[in-house]
Protein backbone atom coordinates (compact mmCIF):
# COMPACT_ATOMS: atom_id res chain seq x y z
CA UNK A 1 0.00 0.00 0.00
CA UNK A 2 2.94 2.42 0.73
CA UNK A 3 4.17 1.52 -2.57
CA UNK A 4 0.92 1.52 -4.74
CA UNK A 5 1.19 4.68 -6.55
CA UNK A 6 5.06 5.01 -7.33
CA UNK A 7 7.69 3.44 -9.76
CA UNK A 8 9.52 1.89 -7.15
CA UNK A 9 6.51 -0.32 -6.67
CA UNK A 10 7.37 -1.74 -10.18
CA UNK A 11 10.77 -3.17 -8.74
CA UNK A 12 8.96 -4.89 -5.59
CA UNK A 13 6.20 -6.43 -6.96
CA UNK A 14 6.14 -9.99 -7.81
CA UNK A 15 9.68 -10.59 -5.83
CA UNK A 16 10.08 -11.58 -2.56
CA UNK A 17 5.92 -11.90 -1.59
CA UNK A 18 5.98 -14.56 -4.86
CA UNK A 19 8.89 -16.47 -4.24
CA UNK A 20 9.76 -19.28 -1.61
CA UNK A 21 9.85 -17.09 1.29
CA UNK A 22 5.91 -15.80 0.64
CA UNK A 23 5.07 -18.83 -0.76
CA UNK A 24 5.70 -20.51 2.35
CA UNK A 25 4.83 -18.02 5.07
CA UNK A 26 1.82 -16.04 3.51
CA UNK A 27 -0.20 -19.31 4.03
CA UNK A 28 1.04 -19.23 7.61
CA UNK A 29 -0.43 -15.89 7.88
CA UNK A 30 -3.53 -16.57 6.42
CA UNK A 31 -4.14 -19.91 8.76
CA UNK A 32 -3.43 -18.45 11.65
CA UNK A 33 -6.21 -15.72 11.10
CA UNK A 34 -9.21 -17.91 9.82
CA UNK A 35 -8.14 -20.64 13.04
CA UNK A 36 -8.03 -17.51 15.37
CA UNK A 37 -11.66 -16.50 14.17
CA UNK A 38 -13.23 -20.04 14.27
CA UNK A 39 -11.52 -19.85 18.22
CA UNK A 40 -13.13 -16.18 18.79
CA UNK A 41 -16.60 -17.61 17.34
CA UNK A 42 -16.20 -20.48 19.43
CA UNK A 43 -16.00 -18.64 22.42
CA UNK A 44 -18.97 -16.49 21.52
CA UNK A 45 -20.99 -19.11 20.56
CA UNK A 46 -21.26 -17.82 16.89
CA UNK A 47 -19.81 -20.75 15.19
CA UNK A 48 -22.22 -21.91 12.69
CA UNK A 49 -24.23 -25.49 13.39
CA UNK A 50 -22.95 -28.40 11.71
CA UNK A 51 -19.58 -26.62 10.98
CA UNK A 52 -16.59 -28.58 12.57
CA UNK A 53 -13.72 -26.78 14.26
CA UNK A 54 -11.11 -26.06 11.46
CA UNK A 55 -8.20 -27.55 11.30
CA UNK A 56 -4.38 -25.56 10.85
CA UNK A 57 -3.06 -28.09 8.91
CA UNK A 58 -5.58 -27.95 6.51
CA UNK A 59 -5.95 -24.34 6.42
CA UNK A 60 -2.53 -24.19 5.29
CA UNK A 61 -2.77 -26.95 2.68
CA UNK A 62 -5.71 -24.81 1.05
CA UNK A 63 -3.71 -21.41 1.38
CA UNK A 64 -0.49 -23.20 -0.24
CA UNK A 65 -2.20 -24.04 -2.98
CA UNK A 66 -3.52 -20.46 -3.21
CA UNK A 67 0.14 -19.05 -3.17
CA UNK A 68 1.69 -21.92 -5.74
CA UNK A 69 -1.48 -21.28 -8.57
CA UNK A 70 -1.62 -17.67 -8.24
CA UNK A 71 2.15 -17.60 -8.44
CA UNK A 72 1.82 -19.78 -11.80
CA UNK A 73 -1.21 -17.70 -13.27
CA UNK A 74 0.63 -14.42 -12.49
CA UNK A 75 3.91 -16.45 -14.22
CA UNK A 76 1.50 -16.50 -17.45
CA UNK A 77 1.81 -12.88 -18.67
CA UNK A 78 4.54 -10.31 -19.97
CA UNK A 79 4.53 -8.58 -16.82
CA UNK A 80 6.49 -11.50 -15.33
CA UNK A 81 7.40 -12.84 -11.97
CA UNK A 82 10.42 -13.95 -9.70
CA UNK A 83 10.08 -17.61 -8.45
CA UNK A 84 13.38 -17.74 -6.67
CA UNK A 85 13.68 -14.34 -5.23
CA UNK A 86 15.72 -13.02 -3.14
CA UNK A 87 17.94 -16.22 -4.40
CA UNK A 88 17.75 -15.24 -7.73
CA UNK A 89 16.40 -12.09 -8.72
CA UNK A 90 15.94 -12.95 -12.40
CA UNK A 91 12.32 -12.90 -13.92
CA UNK A 92 10.48 -15.20 -15.85
CA UNK A 93 7.58 -14.71 -18.60
CA UNK A 94 4.87 -16.78 -19.68
CA UNK A 95 3.34 -15.03 -22.43
CA UNK A 96 0.45 -16.53 -22.58
CA UNK A 97 -2.11 -14.41 -20.86
CA UNK A 98 -3.12 -10.90 -20.70
CA UNK A 99 -2.61 -9.36 -17.46
CA UNK A 100 -6.47 -9.29 -17.00
CA UNK A 101 -8.03 -11.44 -18.96
CA UNK A 102 -11.79 -10.89 -18.74
CA UNK A 103 -12.63 -14.37 -20.48
CA UNK A 104 -10.62 -16.54 -17.63
CA UNK A 105 -12.55 -14.16 -15.32
CA UNK A 106 -15.57 -14.59 -16.42
CA UNK A 107 -15.11 -18.50 -16.57
CA UNK A 108 -14.24 -18.71 -13.46
CA UNK A 109 -16.72 -16.27 -12.18
CA UNK A 110 -19.70 -18.39 -14.00
CA UNK A 111 -17.56 -21.83 -12.58
CA UNK A 112 -18.42 -20.47 -8.48
CA UNK A 113 -22.20 -19.25 -9.35
CA UNK A 114 -23.09 -22.35 -10.90
CA UNK A 115 -21.57 -24.48 -8.72
CA UNK A 116 -23.23 -22.29 -5.87
CA UNK A 117 -26.85 -22.53 -7.51
CA UNK A 118 -26.14 -26.22 -8.19
CA UNK A 119 -25.34 -26.77 -4.42
CA UNK A 120 -28.38 -24.96 -3.37
CA UNK A 121 -31.00 -27.43 -4.69
CA UNK A 122 -29.26 -30.27 -3.87
CA UNK A 123 -27.28 -31.48 -6.67
CA UNK A 124 -23.53 -31.98 -7.52
CA UNK A 125 -21.38 -28.67 -6.97
CA UNK A 126 -18.38 -30.41 -7.27
CA UNK A 127 -18.80 -31.77 -10.72
CA UNK A 128 -19.70 -28.13 -12.27
CA UNK A 129 -16.57 -26.61 -10.42
CA UNK A 130 -14.65 -29.74 -11.94
CA UNK A 131 -15.74 -28.73 -15.22
CA UNK A 132 -15.58 -25.39 -15.21
CA UNK A 133 -11.60 -25.64 -13.69
CA UNK A 134 -11.06 -28.34 -17.03
CA UNK A 135 -12.33 -25.67 -19.26
CA UNK A 136 -9.89 -22.90 -17.26
CA UNK A 137 -7.27 -25.10 -18.57
CA UNK A 138 -7.61 -25.58 -21.57
CA UNK A 139 -8.46 -22.14 -22.40
CA UNK A 140 -5.00 -21.47 -20.59
CA UNK A 141 -3.16 -24.37 -22.73
CA UNK A 142 -4.62 -23.51 -25.79
CA UNK A 143 -3.07 -19.95 -25.49
CA UNK A 144 0.15 -20.88 -24.38
CA UNK A 145 -0.08 -22.55 -28.17
CA UNK A 146 -1.33 -19.58 -29.81
CA UNK A 147 2.06 -17.96 -28.88
CA UNK A 148 4.10 -20.85 -29.56
CA UNK A 149 2.66 -20.49 -32.93
CA UNK A 150 3.15 -16.75 -33.11
CA UNK A 151 6.73 -17.94 -32.41
CA UNK A 152 6.95 -20.13 -35.18
CA UNK A 153 5.09 -18.70 -37.79
CA UNK A 154 7.45 -15.41 -37.36
CA UNK A 155 10.21 -17.69 -37.30
CA UNK A 156 9.80 -19.72 -40.47
CA UNK A 157 8.68 -16.65 -42.44
CA UNK A 158 11.36 -14.80 -41.54
CA UNK A 159 13.54 -17.83 -43.08
CA UNK A 160 11.83 -18.56 -45.70
CA UNK A 161 11.03 -14.95 -46.86
CA UNK A 162 13.60 -12.27 -47.79
CA UNK A 163 11.84 -9.32 -49.21
CA UNK A 164 14.59 -7.91 -52.09
CA UNK A 165 14.48 -4.74 -54.64
CA UNK A 166 13.73 -7.53 -56.92
CA UNK A 167 10.16 -8.00 -55.74
CA UNK A 168 9.13 -4.54 -55.13
CA UNK A 169 9.21 -4.66 -51.50
CA UNK A 170 12.55 -2.87 -51.25
CA UNK A 171 15.09 -3.68 -48.87
CA UNK A 172 15.31 -5.97 -46.13
CA UNK A 173 14.91 -3.58 -43.40
CA UNK A 174 17.81 -3.85 -40.58
CA UNK A 175 15.45 -5.58 -37.87
CA UNK A 176 16.51 -7.52 -35.35
CA UNK A 177 15.01 -11.19 -35.97
CA UNK A 178 14.53 -12.67 -32.05
CA UNK A 179 11.17 -12.16 -30.58
CA UNK A 180 11.54 -10.79 -27.23
CA UNK A 181 7.90 -11.43 -26.03
CA UNK A 182 4.46 -12.36 -27.07
CA UNK A 183 1.87 -9.95 -25.72
CA UNK A 184 -2.24 -11.26 -25.80
CA UNK A 185 -4.60 -8.63 -26.79
CA UNK A 186 -7.44 -7.28 -24.52
CA UNK A 187 -10.47 -8.68 -25.64
CA UNK A 188 -9.00 -10.89 -28.05
CA UNK A 189 -7.21 -13.38 -26.80
CA UNK A 190 -5.72 -15.94 -29.58
CA UNK A 191 -4.24 -12.55 -31.33
CA UNK A 192 -0.53 -12.11 -30.04
CA UNK A 193 1.39 -8.75 -30.59
CA UNK A 194 5.46 -9.31 -31.26
CA UNK A 195 7.67 -7.03 -29.93
CA UNK A 196 11.06 -7.90 -31.43
CA UNK A 197 14.19 -6.81 -30.39
CA UNK A 198 17.22 -5.13 -28.21
CA UNK A 199 17.65 -2.93 -25.40
CA UNK A 200 16.65 0.29 -26.41
CA UNK A 201 15.74 -0.82 -29.89
CA UNK A 202 12.38 -2.44 -30.05
CA UNK A 203 9.91 -3.34 -33.03
CA UNK A 204 6.38 -4.22 -33.06
CA UNK A 205 4.61 -6.63 -35.18
CA UNK A 206 1.26 -6.16 -34.59
CA UNK A 207 -1.04 -9.29 -34.18
CA UNK A 208 -2.10 -9.22 -37.98
CA UNK A 209 0.66 -9.41 -39.58
CA UNK A 210 3.00 -12.03 -37.71
CA UNK A 211 3.68 -13.74 -41.07
CA UNK A 212 5.32 -10.72 -42.29
CA UNK A 213 8.61 -9.85 -40.60
CA UNK A 214 8.81 -6.81 -43.05
CA UNK A 215 5.78 -5.16 -41.08
CA UNK A 216 7.49 -4.60 -38.00
CA UNK A 217 7.40 -1.14 -36.91
CA UNK A 218 9.98 1.00 -34.62
CA UNK A 219 8.40 1.02 -30.96
CA UNK A 220 9.11 5.13 -31.50
CA UNK A 221 10.45 7.37 -34.00
CA UNK A 222 11.67 9.67 -30.97
CA UNK A 223 13.93 7.27 -29.55
CA UNK A 224 16.95 8.95 -27.40
CA UNK A 225 20.11 7.43 -26.91
CA UNK A 226 20.59 5.63 -23.84
CA UNK A 227 21.77 7.62 -20.57
CA UNK A 228 24.52 6.69 -18.20
CA UNK A 229 22.13 5.26 -15.10
CA UNK A 230 24.40 3.59 -13.74
CA UNK A 231 25.08 6.49 -10.50
CA UNK A 232 21.87 7.75 -10.77
CA UNK A 233 19.67 4.63 -9.79
CA UNK A 234 22.40 4.05 -6.80
CA UNK A 235 20.93 7.43 -5.63
CA UNK A 236 17.45 6.93 -7.03
CA UNK A 237 15.16 4.31 -6.07
CA UNK A 238 12.61 5.13 -8.22
CA UNK A 239 14.68 4.49 -10.71
CA UNK A 240 15.68 1.48 -9.40
CA UNK A 241 12.90 -0.10 -9.25
CA UNK A 242 12.11 0.52 -12.88
CA UNK A 243 15.19 -0.90 -13.84
CA UNK A 244 14.77 -3.75 -11.99
CA UNK A 245 10.89 -4.38 -13.62
CA UNK A 246 11.72 -3.30 -17.23
CA UNK A 247 12.15 -6.25 -19.62
CA UNK A 248 12.16 -3.92 -22.80
CA UNK A 249 13.26 -0.71 -21.83
CA UNK A 250 13.87 2.32 -24.23
CA UNK A 251 14.43 6.22 -23.82
CA UNK A 252 11.45 8.43 -25.86
CA UNK A 253 12.50 11.68 -25.76
CA UNK A 254 9.52 14.05 -23.89
CA UNK A 255 8.26 17.26 -24.84
CA UNK A 256 10.83 19.69 -23.51
CA UNK A 257 14.10 17.53 -24.76
CA UNK A 258 14.09 15.59 -21.68
CA UNK A 259 14.33 11.65 -21.65
CA UNK A 260 11.33 9.63 -20.35
CA UNK A 261 11.99 5.82 -19.89
CA UNK A 262 9.46 3.56 -21.32
CA UNK A 263 9.05 -0.48 -21.57
CA UNK A 264 7.71 -1.69 -24.86
CA UNK A 265 5.14 -3.90 -23.50
CA UNK A 266 3.49 -1.51 -22.15
CA UNK A 267 3.46 1.30 -24.64
CA UNK A 268 -0.61 1.68 -25.14
CA UNK A 269 -1.58 5.19 -24.70
CA UNK A 270 -3.48 4.29 -22.32
CA UNK A 271 -1.15 2.75 -19.88
CA UNK A 272 1.93 3.84 -21.03
CA UNK A 273 2.20 7.07 -18.30
CA UNK A 274 1.77 4.12 -15.84
CA UNK A 275 5.00 2.31 -16.49
CA UNK A 276 7.54 4.80 -17.55
CA UNK A 277 9.71 7.01 -15.89
CA UNK A 278 10.98 10.80 -16.59
CA UNK A 279 14.41 12.00 -16.10
CA UNK A 280 13.53 15.63 -16.36
CA UNK A 281 17.19 17.12 -16.05
CA UNK A 282 18.92 14.29 -18.55
CA UNK A 283 19.11 15.55 -21.97
CA UNK A 284 18.23 13.39 -25.06
CA UNK A 285 20.24 12.78 -27.76
CA UNK A 286 18.33 12.11 -30.47
CA UNK A 287 18.99 8.36 -32.59
CA UNK A 288 18.44 8.69 -36.37
CA UNK A 289 14.58 7.74 -37.16
CA UNK A 290 14.18 4.41 -38.39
Amino acid sequence: LVWLDSTEALGFRRGITHGPIGVALLPVGLAALLLGFDRWQDRRGKRPAGRDPVRFKWLYILGLIGAISHTLMDWLNVYGVRFLYPFDKSWYYGDTLFIIDVWLWALLALGVWWSARTEKRGGSWRAKALLVFVLACLYTSYNWVVTDSAWFTFAMNNQKVRPSEENGLGPKPDIPTKVTAASQVPFWPFQRKLILGEHNRFYVIPSDAIPSPWAAEPITQSRCDWPDVAAMRRTNSQLDGFLIWSRTPFAERAADGSIILRDARFYDPLTRERFSFALPDVECVELPSE
